[in-house]
């Protein structure tokens, strides 16, 4: 018998998304793999159990004590986390920093996890890489939110009643749901302006028929990510992005720090030099937000202007985001699967880097420092 892999149903409080989907559910079992599905686990991304059976063994109960891996889409549940055998495999977005509990316990239970949002953005990752997948997700969608909220139209428009002139819209942060706002956008047939810190921008967001904001701040960091700016820096970026949000009908924020609150770009001020009736939306409202009046969860309207914080968006279109979670992980533990049998080498860099615990301690440096600091 193959290693045993089991996928429950979401709980967590309006998740669609599902780990696997049946086409690769069907992979994992053409690998030697038992797959042990919970019954209306992939309802809420409209996978109905049908599509599954031929692959996976349906159970009635969350299959966490049998699995041997453990697929997830959002960090299990103190509960979840404590029925999981000694010596189980974990794999899903783990968000570590916010859930020290689950940490302990997947440590004590000598759980081996692997977060999702610490696989290393190298060439050979790049399939596996879950954060980018669902990040374009979440860009295409705050574009069609930014144009839903908007009280101007998007394309320019040539009607009897004179020329509508497009919409300014004004993208902040070019990474991988930047750029997909950016090119959403650009589609809707706005005029985009883009702000990232980051030099190697300049050509993914002209090459989108975008222009880059240029403040003279340049702030490249490791793994892609933009570095933290000093307080020098942050007063001119303030200063020349504040003119460009004021002429803005819309402001996509895409600004984040895996691990660490968004950095706030956007002051109130900014807010309230804004053209009456425009919009802001804030996708790293999870994690605090760019925009200084952003309120998690919550659409509100400051001096006319509009500010929408969304949570979890790549949920809101459940079937491809499954669709790419799910590919994310087989491509991530296939190469792990030999005759049906899982085996970790760790000399891999993909397997030592994004593991969380292992043999009943924590791996990941960061993690280890807040746990210690908290003691």
């Amino acid at each position: 018998m193959g290693v045993r892999i089991a996928v429950p149903r979401e709980i967590f409080p309006g998740e669609r998304r599902v780990a696997l989907d049946p086409g690769m559910a069907a992979r994992f079992a053409q690998l030697g793999a038992e797959v042990l599905f919970q019954r209306g686990a992939g309802a809420g991304a409209h996978f109905p159990d049908a599509a599954y059976q031929e692959w996976v063994r349906l159970v009635e109960q969350p299959p966490l004590a049998e699995a041997e891996v453990l697929l997830k889409v959002q960090p299990p549940t103190p509960e979840e986390a404590g029925q999981l055998r000694e010596g189980a495999v974990l794999v899903g977005f783990l968000q570590p920093h916010r859930h020290l509990e689950m940490v302990r316990l997947l440590r004590d239970r000598k759980v081996t996890s692997f977060a999702m949002e610490l696989v290393p953005r190298i060439s050979r990752a790049q399939s596996m890489d879950a954060l980018s997948s669902q990040a374009s997700i979440s860009g295409y969608k705050a574009a069609l939110m930014a144009a839903e909220l908007s009280s101007v139209f998007f394309p320019m428009l040539t009607t009897a009643a004179g020329t509508v002139r497009p919409a300014k819209v004004v993208v902040i942060g070019a990474g991988v749901a930047g750029l997909q706002a950016i090119a959403t956008a650009r589609r809707l047939g706005a005029q985009v302006e883009a702000y990232d810190i980051r030099p190697a921008a300049k050509e993914q967001v002209e090459s989108l028929g975008a222009r880059l904001i240029d403040t003279g701040v340049k702030a490249e960091g490791s793994g892609g990510y933009a570095r933290e700016l000093t307080a020098e820096e942050l007063g001119i970026q303030t200063e020349v992005l504040a003119r460009h949000i004021a002429l803005a009908d819309a402001v996509i924020s895409t600004a984040a720090i895996p691990g660490r609150a968004a950095p706030r770009i956007v002051s109130a001020a900014m807010v309230e030099a804004m053209k009456p009736g425009a919009v802001i939306v804030d996708l790293a409202a999870e994690s605090g937000g760019n925009c200084e009046l952003t309120r998690p969860g919550e659409t509100l309207v400051h001096q006319d202007v509009i500010i929408h914080g969304p949570l979890n968006v790549p949920s809101l279109i459940p079937v491809h985001a499954t669709e790419m979670y799910a590919r994310n992980l087989f491509n991530f533990l296939s190469p792990m699967i030999s005759d049906g049998r899982l085996e970790l080498n760790w000399e891999d860099e993909v397997i030592a880097r994004s593991v969380l615990t292992h043999a009943g301690e924590v791996r990941h440096e960061p993690t280890l420092k807040l746990l210690e600091t908290e003691s």
